[in-house]
């Protein structure tokens, strides 16, 4: 394990690092309002400069650049940006979805030893045939072909070698430069970086515990035990550690290559509605959905079931909000505007003050827009990026998983489109959300409903006596306190404190120049000493005006 100093040390150099890419990339005046550029020796900061190449890009194309540049954590992070439009600028969140993974992959010799490591015992004795040639690598891992001793035909999916440490380290400068940001640009308050970066660490550290996945596909594989459209892979449980997942392989077709097969092309319109079917069901049913449903991770199977591949990406959604989403499509579908937007205002957080009247207007406007429109030209993306866009434009923050759940419905309409020209994915959502609704009236579900929440009222009755008595003890020690969070007053604090800083130094400075030029005119000191005290304090002097110039705030 790194010691405290040298962890340090190599964290400063990181620093440096970003701050060196994004002068690079055209962000110089960002680093200095933030305060990085004091990372950078004087000569380099001088040096450094955008690149003549970068001065015709877009603001987006330079952030893309500037996260590739910077290595896997970042480039991971700004494909978690990419999934909230919400916050993020539109033009920013398409160009971040062009993000890719410059990572070479690792040597086999490394891949073996940690199989080796995780599993306990010889790779020999693990797989009767490793492949050494990796089928993918991607930022967090690699996956290569093997067999099981018994003749089974599996992918061992291997953790990157450090990439705990280095996302580790990323993550906790992300923080700093969050806090930084918030503090020190107000305006960037609506794009709450802070809360950016902690939902980023939720899920990075999701996706590099393989065990999690594992985990993961199993509930898929239980959830869908009865369902013959959806194949999920089957999981080798001994063989899986937080470091090694290993899986069965999975031989399909991919969704664009249907066309071209004579057994399966005259059911693409069967295969793209089942995975619409699939996709609602995950989401609505089981509150538990695949987060990343792009063409890459869909294989058809020779009978025309569909098999997702990598779990890494999995979102939630409770009962609560999945109710209420089924209520804003169908409000929406009946032009009851006013419902859904209550609905909106309930599920999303807003970042400022909203002006509900405009805001009201803004969401009769879109409903408007497709109310009356048959199912058939029913665009669910554009939909949906309306949806968003009104979101941005009022300032109201979506759950993660919300955010999650749009891009994902995004991807399963390109991907039903792809199987199949003619599939329309409004088509099979807003009958079945219509189902769902008429489903709530039915007898058997108000019971089990109200057994739930008597039951939960029976809870929380057991509970109010115990939180009472506790209260009252507390009151009766004078344990009870208010605590005050005031945001923004550490950095009053510390921008006091510099300025106090900078004029204790400035008054010195002063005397000792008054001092030593007196000396030096009467000729009653020593001029080797005098002399020498005036130029430093003469330097000192220069170096404070530099500083104050520097900072921008004279």
């Amino acid at each position: 394990m790194e010691s405290s100093p040298l962890r340090f040390f190599r964290n400063l150099r990181r620093t440096g690092e970003i701050a060196a890419v994004f002068i690079n990339h055209g962000f110089g005046d960002l680093v200095d309002r933030i305060g990085l550029a004091k990372y950078l020796n004087w000569g380099r900061r001088k040096l450094l400069k955008s690149k003549r190449e970068y001065h015709s890009l877009t603001r987006g194309e330079r952030i893309r650049l500037a996260l590739e540049t910077l290595g896997p954590t970042f480039v991971k992070f700004g494909q978690v940006l990419s999934t909230r439009p919400d916050l993020i600028p539109v033009d920013i969140v398409e160009e971040l979805r062009n993000l890719q993974e410059r990572v070479p992959p690792f040597p086999c010799e490394v891949a073996i030893h940690t199989v080796e490591h995780a599993l306990k015992r010889p790779l020999s004795e693990a797989f009767a045939q490793f492949d050494r040639d990796c089928l993918a690598s991607g930022s967090l891992g690699q996956v290569h072909a093997a067999r099981l001793p018994n003749g089974r035909a599996v992918v061992v999916k291997i953790r990157r070698p450090r990439v705990i440490q280095e996302v580790e380290r990323d993550v906790a400068l992300m923080h700093e430069l969050a806090l930084l940001i918030q503090k020190r640009i107000p305006e960037s308050e609506v794009f709450d970086p802070i809360n950016l970066v902690r939902n980023f660490e939720r899920t990075i550290h999701r996706e590099l515990n393989f065990l999690r996945e594992a985990r993961s596909i199993q509930d898929f594989r239980r959830m869908f035990a009865r369902d013959a459209s959806l194949y999920v892979p089957e999981v080798f449980e001994d063989y899986c550690t937080e470091d090694v997942l290993v899986m069965e392989h999975i031989h399909g077709y991919r969704v664009d290559e249907l066309q071209s097969i004579p057994s399966l092309r005259d059911h693409r319109h069967r295969i793209a509605k089942n995975g619409a079917r699939i996709f609602m069901r995950q989401a609505f049913e089981f509150g538990l959905f695949h987060g990343d449903p792009h063409p890459g991770n869909f294989r058809i199977l020779k009978d025309g079931s569909i098999c997702l591949l990598d779990y890494g990406m999995v979102g939630t959604l409770d009962e609560t909000t999945r109710e209420q989403l089924v209520d804003i499509f169908v409000s929406i579908a009946n032009n009851n505007f006013r419902k859904s937007s209550h609905t909106v205002l309930k599920i999303g957080q807003p970042l400022r003050a909203i002006d509900e009247r405009q805001f009201l207007a803004d969401y009769k406007d879109f409903v408007d827009s497709y109310y009356g429109l048959p199912l058939e030209k029913f665009d669910i993306s554009r939909l949906l990026t309306d949806f968003v866009g009104l979101l941005a434009t009022h300032r109201i923050r979506c759950p993660a998983d919300l955010m999650l759940l749009i891009r994902a419905l995004i991807h399963l309409d390109s991907v039903g489109r792809t199987i199949d020209p003619s599939f329309n994915l409004a088509e099979e959502l807003i009958p079945y959300f219509r189902k769902l609704l008429r489903d709530r009236y039915h007898p058997g579900y108000i019971w089990e409903r109200i057994c739930r929440e008597a039951e939960q009222m029976a809870r929380t009755a057991r509970e109010i006596p115990v939180e009472a008595a506790t209260l009252l003890r507390k009151f009766n020690k004078d344990e009870l306190g208010l605590k005050l969070n005031l945001t923004g007053l550490d950095y009053m604090v510390s921008e006091l404190d510099r300025c106090s800083n900078r004029l204790v130094v400035g008054v010195i400075v002063a005397s000792a120049i008054l001092s030593s030029s007196l000396l030096v005119r009467s000729g009653a000191g020593n001029d080797w000493f005098s002399i020498p005290i005036y130029i430093l304090s003469s330097l000192l002097g220069i170096w404070l005006i530099y500083g104050i110039f520097r900072s921008g705030r004279l």
